[in-house]
């Protein structure tokens, strides 16, 4: 007897909501049972993707469907509330970053699936990009010796074109909630640590210290992670000189490798290996990794993956970023 697929919702299918649809849907493991959006050409879009589906009013109409996961892709402050209430009616979730606007939402997204032992996963894409698995995997294997330093870098040129991101109590913050946490991420991934400290940071709006109750569009920060010395720069519509600006590099006693972004694009990334003034590419070229986490999701759900405990790395994370916006 073939094994029936997990019934899947997908709430939220804008440009990213139906690039990760797309994505899981092409795996071939799941099937899409159900559409939401407030915009009617985001359904008809997204039901151009899954014909057989049904476009529902929202997540309660959708859980009463009965099925066993839900990716999410709505605005930040409703990602927890959204989250818990899937896992709680029996539906594994797959949502966007950030999973809550500061720590103790993600903890309370995080023990939900624990306490319903349904798998949760979170759509910090760069994790899957070839070039920063390849930094990660020269980090890891101990090529570098011990690794002391590392620098995040992540500058938009544009920064969000939705009113929301701009609004404290809707996005949780500014540049280092969009774009930080994605390189804190992979940093605390790649170090193997699951706490920081030493937390320093200073930010900024519209060029002055950042007032309370707004949003940052420049930080810097400077934290300890496993023993090492971790730097941040992270901005919207920064003078950077091209679209984007991202880097990833760390260095150790023994070397250095180092992830940047190529001619601006927020796409495509080469690694590195240095060794004193010597640099060798150890990864390149055209990499579709955007919609990886999706596609893992879909089928590991697929395979029955219950609660994973990796899934507390997602708070380690929430937790970095809420102690950069401390410390300012």
């Amino acid at each position: 007897m073939t094994k029936a697929k997990p019934r899947i919702g997908f709430l939220g299918v804008g440009w990213i909501g139906r690039h990760r649809m797309e994505a899981a849907l092409a795996t071939g493991a799941i099937e899409a049972v159900a559409v939401s959006d407030p915009s009617a050409d985001n359904l008809d879009a997204a039901l151009k993707l899954a014909p057989d589906a049904r476009a529902v009013p929202d997540l309660d109409a959708m859980l009463a469907l009965g099925l066993d996961g839900v990716v999410i892709a709505s605005p930040s402050a409703l990602h927890a509330d959204q989250s818990v209430a899937a896992l709680e009616a029996g539906a594994a979730v797959f949502c966007q970053k950030p999973l809550g606007r500061d720590a103790a939402e993600a903890a309370r997204v995080v023990e939900a699936a624990r306490a319903a032992d349904l798998y949760l996963g979170v759509d910090f894409s760069y994790r899957r990009a070839a070039a920063f698995e390849a930094a990660d995997e020269a980090v890891r294997s101990g090529e570098l010796g011990n690794i002391f330093a590392a620098d995040l870098v992540f500058h938009n040129a544009y920064g969000p074109d939705k009113p929301w991101f701009y609004d404290r109590a809707l996005s949780g913050g500014g540049c280092v909630m969009d774009l930080g946490c994605h390189l804190i991420d992979q940093a605390l991934g790649t170090l193997g640590a699951a706490a920081t400290g030493g937390v320093s940071s200073r930010l900024y709006a519209g060029g002055q210290p950042l007032t309370p109750g707004g949003v940052e569009d420049y930080a810097v920060a400077q934290m300890t992670v496993n023993g090492a010395a971790v730097r941040l720069a992270c901005s919207w519509r920064l003078h950077a000189g091209q679209e984007a600006v991202i880097e990833a590099s760390y260095y150790g006693t023994a070397g250095g490798v180092s992830v940047r972004n190529v001619g601006g694009s927020f796409y495509d990334f080469e690694a590195a290996r240095m060794d004193g003034t010597s640099r060798r590419i150890i990864a390149s070229g055209t990499d579709a990794w955007g919609g990886r986490m999706a596609a893992d999701w879909a089928v590991r759900l697929a395979d029955g993956q219950r609660f994973d405990p990796a899934a507390d790395g997602f708070v380690a994370a929430a937790r970095a970023v809420d102690a950069i916006y401390a410390a300012a």
